[in-house]
């Protein structure tokens, strides 16, 4: 299976920086194509809302930065991963605007898909999606639910298959078996 991590960790030296690297060893043990993009090294330089990636430059921002990276590494992955820290009841700015730069790989058409108005694929491509939180100071159950779902929707909405979200309170062995197990 190929796997790709985007570790939104903007902290070089955090705990949950070396949780992820631990993720990610271990599920490269079993033989698994693991590969790990650390956003934090990444030149991302946001969403403009400017719809090119849909009229202009269709599948691709028009902004040369390294959002083509992530997209072609999505691509090509079976099961990616959004390691994610959390403060202040959400995931990370990087986490947010590496799915703002995924918005190519939807087309701007729109079809009605379980009663709901939706992008239609781009691709046919639907990789595994999974979320793995790192719960910050003051993070509560409430926090992780509405972050598991509104995370669930952004999946839904680039078309992913929301597969599990795991919190990194769990050994990153556990969390590596029952990703392999959910993709």
């Amino acid at each position: 299976m190929r796997i790709v991590i985007l570790n939104a960790e903007p902290d070089a030296g955090s705990s949950f920086r070396a949780y992820v690297q631990d993720l990610a060893g271990h599920l490269a043990e079993p033989g698994h194509a693991v590969a790990a993009l650390d956003l934090r090294g990444l030149d991302l330089k946001g969403c403009l809302g400017c719809f090119s990636c849909w009229v202009k430059t269709p599948g691709e921002c028009v902004r040369r930065d390294d959002s083509a990276r992530i997209c072609r590494a999505v691509l090509e992955a079976d099961l990616v991963v959004l390691a994610a820290p959390m403060a202040m009841g959400f995931t990370s700015a990087l986490a947010k605007r590496a799915a703002d730069q995924m918005i190519p790989l939807v087309h701007p058409h729109f079809v009605l898909e379980g009663g709901e108005v939706h992008h239609r694929p781009r691709y046919r491509r639907r990789p595994g999606f999974a979320l793995v939180l790192g719960p910050g100071p003051g993070t509560d159950a409430e926090d992780l639910d509405i972050t598991a779902a509104i995370w669930a929707r952004t999946a839904r909405n680039l078309k992913f298959r929301m597969v599990l979200t795991a919190v990194a309170d769990r050994p990153a062995l556990e969390v590596a078996h029952a990703l392999a197990a959910a993709a």
